[in-house]
């Protein structure tokens, strides 16, 4: 089944929150929203806000597809028909729940789901026919294998496991896309070398995966999009020899592609919310993957990136590319691969030094032809991932010209030419060269910043008709019911 449809949906966007560095658990993580301490009572700390629109009224005997985005800062909901029409779509921010000095994310999670079921509109919930739900990758779970309780907190997607990255260097091949400190399987090594829970019965899960679990009941089961990092071959659709002559393997979730039915919703979710009997849950993928989905870039040579808080790229390309040297890394999409990585720049930094309205009116003044003099490396704190992978790169923001404007300007092009060194490496190691860019994320609706993209990187540089990852995971549910539409 294709993923392009022919009806262009409405979009919104927004800007996600600024991303944290920092080291594996058990250490002390500092982030901006405090310390990460020893656990104790949960509580939380502030309302989580709601935003819910309904599109078009489905037709008699239509059936409806649901995605889920869960990003850095908050999630979506999209829900669609067949043809690829928004029947109605909304987001939370997560709330912030406490465990002593600790911020409680496996709580603001779970009720952020039910919490997205709740804000689907009653009308439409026995319509729906299938559901999927995509996370941030790398976002790491250890769980009982037998209980489902989480064991300890999650590793975060960008956190850096410094201490496990030796070991899996010495067994991984060279350049493996698990050798970089961030990968899942660093994050398994370091909880598995550092606890002292009974290892067992332990299981590794996914943010996604973990999510898709409370719905459908079956512990264990991931996709080949989030298991890439943890050393799964999607090519070969099997965990290599390698990585199963470990003492943790016993911990690897089973895998199957993305989109793919597990299960029915659980008996109990269905009562309480309404839902059809028969709707199933389909495995998901990762944020970004999902994004790529929905922006329906089909073919070889068409790349999107999205400018959230930080910067991901995703080129289709007919050959796959992996080099951890560079943080580059390839996920499959049926029998073509998505190549591409993740810089730490992005708009989270744009957002410390300007406000939304400072960004606005400062970008209507930038003259996105002319080129800037202004060489910087836009990082919020040290360490980058693509197209350089150096833990230890330090941000470059100065000097700083008097002129808000012209600050601006070298801000978006710095930015800008990062991408197009990404793009070019991504060129170099033999992946299908870039045509044409489609832009997600909420730095798409700056139409300056898309102009001086355009003019950094050579080739055609566009808003993506649809941006949201909501969407892309709602078109995995639809796929996974293509044999019963």
């Amino acid at each position: 089944m294709s993923y392009s449809l022919p009806c262009p949906p409405r979009s919104s966007s927004t800007l996600r929150s600024p991303s944290v560095h920092g080291v594996c658990w058990p250490t002390t993580l500092v982030s901006r929203n405090g310390l990460f301490d020893s656990a104790t009572k949960t509580k939380p700390r502030r309302a989580m806000t709601a935003r819910v629109s309904s599109g078009m009224n489905p037709e008699i005997g239509e059936r409806l597809y649901l995605g889920m985005d869960f990003g850095t800062s908050g999630a979506r909901f999209a829900l669609i028909d067949k043809q690829g029409n928004i029947h109605a779509e909304g987001k939370r921010e997560y709330p912030e729940y406490m465990s002593g000095d600790t911020r409680d994310r496996v709580s603001s999670w779970k009720v952020t789901l039910f919490s997205l079921l709740e804000d689907i509109p009653v009308h439409l919930r026995s319509l729906i026919a299938s559901m999927s739900v995509d996370g941030t990758s790398a976002t790491t779970m250890i769980l009982d294998s037998k209980s489902g309780e989480t064991l300890g907190r999650p590793f975060l997607y960008n956190e850096s496991c410094p201490d496990a990255l030796p070991i899996v260097k010495s067994i991984a091949p060279e350049n493996h896309t698990v050798c970089s400190g961030s990968s899942t399987l660093c994050k398994l090594v370091s909880w598995w070398n550092s606890s002292y829970t009974d290892k067992g019965s332990v299981v590794l899960m996914h943010q996604a995966d973990w999510l898709l679990w409370l719905l459908h009941g079956k512990l264990g089961i991931s996709d080949y999009n989030n298991a890439l990092k943890v050393g799964y071959d999607p090519e070969l659709e099997s965990y290599p020899s390698w990585l199963l002559s470990q003492p943790y393997s016993n911990a690897l979730p089973s895998v199957i592609a993305p989109g793919k039915p597990i299960g029915h919703l659980k008996e109990d979710i269905t009562q309480k919310h309404g839902f059809s009997n028969d709707c199933v849950v389909c495995t998901g993928t990762t944020d970004s993957i999902a994004a790529f989905l929905a922006a329906r870039a089909t073919q070889p040579g068409k790349a999107v990136t999205s400018l959230g808080s930080t910067l991901a790229i995703k080129l289709l390309s007919t050959r796959r590319i992996e080099d951890a040297r560079y943080g580059v890394y390839s996920h499959r999409l049926d029998d073509k691969w998505l190549v591409g990585g993740a810089s730490n720049t992005g708009g989270a930094v744009l957002r410390q030094i300007f406000s939304d309205e400072q960004l606005e009116k400062l970008s209507k003044q930038i003259d996105p032809s002319e080129a800037s003099p202004l060489d910087y490396y836009p990082l919020q704190t040290a360490g980058e991932r693509f197209p350089v992978a150096d833990p230890n790169m330090m941000p470059r923001l100065l000097p700083r010209p008097e002129s808000d404007v012209q600050y601006l300007h070298g801000i978006l092009e710095s930015i800008a030419r990062i991408e197009g060194k990404a793009y070019s490496l991504l060129k170099g190691m033999g992946a299908t060269p870039v045509e044409e860019v489609f832009t997600a994320g909420g730095g798409s609706k700056n139409e300056k910043w898309i102009k001086i993209r355009e003019r950094v990187l050579g080739v055609p540089v566009s808003r993506a008709i649809q941006t949201e990852a909501a969407y892309g995971a709602a078109l995995l549910a639809l796929k996974g019911m293509e044999g019963n539409i």
